[in-house]
């Protein structure tokens, strides 16, 4: 790397740190050191793309990585600032600077009592399941990760008020993308206004949610979670909408194409729903149960589409009658055979999750299984953590697997281990 290219990577880290040495006590941090290593997968499209002709796509590289965040929030004022600095296997480094959230607030006395504002970039998140949020229609953060990240927020504005038993809130989001293209207002980006009615009856909790997307237009949705005695929480949550974003497939044959036959597009109606449980004993172990239903995720037609395209051009690659100048030409497209992953919120439209986790002491190990009932495909993870004043230690494996038709089994990596040591301040 450069050193003006390193100054500027190192500059915000910089400006952080003397913060975090005179910050008044409401301001807070930390820093945080991991290390990554996948191991690529040998099934799936991209790992025959790179048997035809080596270098056709990235292909996983560990890395290690050290990032820093301080943040504050006041009845007036909030800010989140975030910094990464990252190191790839073959010297590659890459660096990341960003403000999370910043933002201002206040009453609200005209809405009544109660009631406030705020605006500019803030973080909104909604819903009430844990692998799966249908009704997390503002900050739409991914779920599920090895690390838990300081998610980013969204430019808006936003109206809210609390009552003894309920609240209501008002949120336009990305007011500045209103008249944006379609491609640059995807993926969390469309302006929205977004609304949420809370209500509290006894040991439940009930939420309404309804959202006005410019390009999506309407969706609604409800989600309740309700404690059902000492050890066990119920909760579940539904949406539809009017139209949703996704990947459209082109022509899916066994020929060569000239372009990537996915594009991502504004698509037609769909519904998303999720059941789940909680339940946790005096010794603190708990088992997590969620069932979900995701109606954006490329249906069960197209995954057997992608299937036959998959066989047919690996057919082709093989093929002793291709000429040598057509090798690249295969690879490249089974290496778009790929594009699916990087797009779906859900792989699969039916997921099955079972998380075990134990509070012992310092201690906190986890258990997790994600499955794919329709092609039996599934992903495991097991992980460790140790929680001290200042100081959390945490490592852990994820590895997915199925046959060799399951989705999750081709995948890119076939499994990643981690470890991260983050130090608050």
């Amino acid at each position: 790397m450069k050193p003006t290219s390193l100054l500027l990577a190192l500059l915000p880290l910089l400006l952080l740190l003397p913060l975090a040495a005179h910050a008044a006590p409401d301001w807070n941090g930390e820093l945080r050191a991991h290390a990554e290593q996948p191991l690529e997968n040998a099934r799936g499209p991209l790992a025959q793309a790179h048997r035809l002709a080596p270098g056709t796509a990235p292909t996983p590289r560990g890395s290690l990585a050290l990032e820093a965040g301080l943040r504050t929030q006041t009845a007036y004022f909030g800010a989140d600032l975030y910094w990464r600095q990252e190191r790839f296997e073959g010297t590659t480094h890459g660096h990341d600077a960003r403000v999370n959230e910043l933002f201002t607030g206040g009453d609200a006395p005209l809405l009544g009592e109660g009631a406030a504002w705020s605006a500019g970039k803030k973080v909104v998140a909604w819903d009430v399941g844990y692998g799966f949020r249908p009704n997390d229609v503002v900050a739409q953060e991914p779920r599920r990760l090895l690390l838990p990240l300081r998610p980013e927020g969204r430019p808006l504005l936003q109206a809210e008020q609390f009552t003894a038993d309920g609240a209501w809130t008002l949120v336009w989001a990305n007011p500045q993308q209103l008249h944006a293209r379609a491609e640059d207002s995807r993926r969390g980006a469309e302006s929205a206004l977004a609304l949420r009615a809370y209500r509290r009856e006894g040991a439940a909790d009930g939420y309404g949610f309804a959202r006005w997307g410019a390009r999506t237009q309407g969706s609604v949705g409800a989600s309740v979670a309700w404690v059902a005695g000492e050890a066990v929480e119920l909760h579940a949550s539904a949406r539809w909408m009017h139209r949703h974003d996704g990947l459209a497939a082109g022509p899916q044959g066994g020929g060569l194409g000239s372009a990537n036959p996915w594009r991502e597009a504004t698509l037609g109606a769909a519904s998303q729903w999720l059941v789940g449980a909680t339940w946790t004993n005096a010794e603190q172990l708990s088992l997590l149960a969620e069932l979900w239903h995701d109606g954006t995720a490329p249906p069960d037609t197209a995954w057997s589409a992608w299937a036959a395209r998959n066989a047919a051009l690996s057919a082709l690659g093989a093929s002793a009658a291709l000429p040598g100048p057509l090798r690249p030409a295969v690879a490249g497209n089974l290496a778009w055979q790929a594009t699916p992953w990087t797009s779906a919120t859900s792989l699969r439209r039916d997921n099955l999750l079972l998380r075990l986790t134990w509070k012992h002491e310092a201690w906190e190990p986890v258990l997790e299984l994600l499955a794919t009932p329709r092609d039996r495909g599934r992903s495991l993870t097991a992980a460790l953590g140790w929680q001290g004043d200042r100081w959390r230690f945490e490592g852990g494996l994820r590895r997915s697997g199925g046959p060799d038709g399951a989705v999750l089994a081709q995948l890119p990596v076939r499994q990643v281990s981690y470890l991260a040591a983050t130090l608050a301040f």
